[in-house]
């Protein structure tokens, strides 16, 4: 196998691996919250405690992933259609 087959074969693995991961799990954790929907700081004793509400998630500690973003913004696009011009004596 040639070393351009290999990784064209391996591009699209990977890619049709990520398109499953988005179609079954369009949410992943917020990277910035880990999940939690909040900051978490500590008091003057060290103790942990809930901080502000995360900006990036909005507190659900849940992100929709870049891939199903592009797919929701692509069939959005599809579904409202273009205005293109039609040859003449078509409708």
């Amino acid at each position: 196998m040639t070393p351009i087959l290999l990784a064209v074969t391996l591009l699209l693995i990977v890619t049709f691996g990520y398109m499953s991961v988005c179609a079954a799990s369009p949410f992943g954790t917020c990277r910035k919250c880990n999940g939690f929907g909040f900051a978490v700081t500590t008091d003057r004793k060290g103790r942990p405690k809930r901080g502000k509400t995360c900006r990036r998630c909005r507190g659900h500690g849940k992100r929709i992933r870049a891939g199903r973003w592009l797919y929701n913004r692509a069939a959005r696009t599809y579904r409202a259609g273009t205005d293109t011009p039609r040859p003449e004596g078509t409708r």
